[in-house]
């Protein structure tokens, strides 16, 4: 079967490359009996993948059953996945068949399967590995055949080292990974799904179908995304169901994105979630302060650099050699912007003895040294105030800070609009 032919089975909307790639997977994997751990996201759309492949295989005629481990209590995981006799505990009014006992012929979705207790872990392990389980309360062996497909948004790595997930029963069920990647890295697809789910909705509520103006598409491209699909559907269905107007522009959008999860393009992004990167960058107007700082630490390096160069130049080829450089050094320092009034020296020969010019080095050379977290920040607040003609909404956003948050700045700045 085709990768179109999957998408159009399953529902499956989208045209990029690591979409497709996931696919892909799925079809080659859905004809052995190879434990697969499916790996995205929360929202990203893990849930289809798993059908995907029971359906494909040679099990599609057998039982499909999908348990969200999450969300069942510790105490009560071990009797859901491998069932109990009756007596076995309170509550164990008669026995029950566990989810891999219903499930013999067919395929078990284990979804969140990070969230697994230990204990439950080594039960999993022996089931994957010689097909056998003992239900609680009773010492007798069972068998089974079922295909495992897991997934997780848990990084499993770190929840190894942590010690919360057995290490070989990560690889068992890694045998074959898919990776879905996350709406944001699917820019591509955004659109397509806001245009799919807007028609849903306007049939469900039987209502003209929402529409994006071109800079509210924009908009939708260049946001986060850290609910991925979910969240987008969930945005959409809002807009749906709120707005009198059906042709939706940026300014009606970005009411319902919160305002803490654009992409910032040109500035570094924060990766992962651990206590140690929040306290470094709490946000990233503070990265773009250390990248500040860091670029006028290496603009004094090369100040230096260029006046030893200049001090230096007791002969032809040291003043050959400091202005062959002299232009390159101001290129670079140009290109970051952090020199002011930087001009190449003129160098005159007198009897073919090179000499730098009487007015002094220090006048060649002017390097903003105001990098103050209060002057750039003010500096910052006056130009977004004056690219949007004193509209304080519109520069809050673009700042990336709250409207009242701009007001209490600019009163703290004393700046006049």
């Amino acid at each position: 079967m085709e990768i179109q032919d999957i998408k159009n089975r399953f529902g499956i909307i989208g045209v990029s490359a690591s979409l497709d790639r996931a696919i892909d997977i799925a079809r080659q994997v859905a004809g052995t009996d190879l434990s697969v751990l499916i790996t995205g996201e929360s929202g990203s759309g893990k849930e289809v993948f798993p059908q995907i492949i029971h359906q494909l295989s040679t099990r599609k005629h057998g039982p499909y059953i999908a348990v969200n481990c999450g969300a069942i209590p510790e105490g009560t995981i071990d009797s859901e996945l491998f069932g109990h006799e009756k007596g076995s505990f309170t509550g164990a009014h008669e026995a029950r068949k566990g989810y891999f006992e219903v499930a013999n012929g067919g395929t078990i979705f284990l979804d969140e399967v990070g969230e697994l207790p230990l204990a439950t872990q080594a039960r999993l392990l022996r089931v994957l590995e010689s097909g056998e389980f003992i239900k609680v309360g009773s010492s007798k062996v069972l068998k089974t055949d079922v295909r495992v497909v897991a997934a997780t948004n848990v990084k499993m790595n770190e929840a190894i080292s942590r010690g919360r997930f057995r290490e070989d029963l990560f690889y068992r069920l890694n045998s074959v990974p898919i990776v879905i990647p996350p709406l944001r890295n699917r820019k591509e697809d955004i659109y397509l799904l806001f245009r799919k789910f807007a028609a849903d909705f306007a049939t469900r509520y039987r209502m003209p179908h929402i529409k994006l103006l071109p800079d509210a598409v924009n908009l939708l491209s260049n946001y986060f995304w850290p609910g991925n699909i979910r969240q987008l559907k969930n945005i959409t269905e809002q807009i749906s169901a709120i707005e009198h107007e059906r042709e939706i522009s940026a300014t009606v959008l970005v009411n319902y994105l919160p305002q803490d999860s654009f992409a910032k393009p040109g500035l570094p992004a924060v990766v992962g979630d651990t206590e140690t990167q929040r306290g470094d960058f709490s946000n990233e107007r503070e990265i773009l302060y250390k990248v500040l700082f860091d670029l006028k630490r290496d603009v004094v390096e090369l100040k230096k650099l260029f006046l030893e160069m200049l001090q230096s130049s007791g002969n032809i080829e040291g003043a050959d050699f400091a202005r062959s450089h002299a232009t390159e050094i101001q290129r670079i320092i140009s290109d970051v912007g952090t020199v002011k009034n930087f001009d190449q020296p003129s160098i005159e020969v007198h009897d073919a003895k090179p000499f730098v010019q009487s007015s002094p080095v220090k006048e060649l050379i002017e390097i903003e040294d105001s990098l103050s977290l209060q002057d750039k920040e003010k500096e910052m607040i006056v130009k977004a105030l004056k690219k949007h003609k004193g509209k304080r909404k519109t520069a809050a956003r673009e700042l990336g800070i709250s409207e009242r948050t701009l007001y209490r700045k600019i009163n703290e700045y004393n700046i006049v609009e």
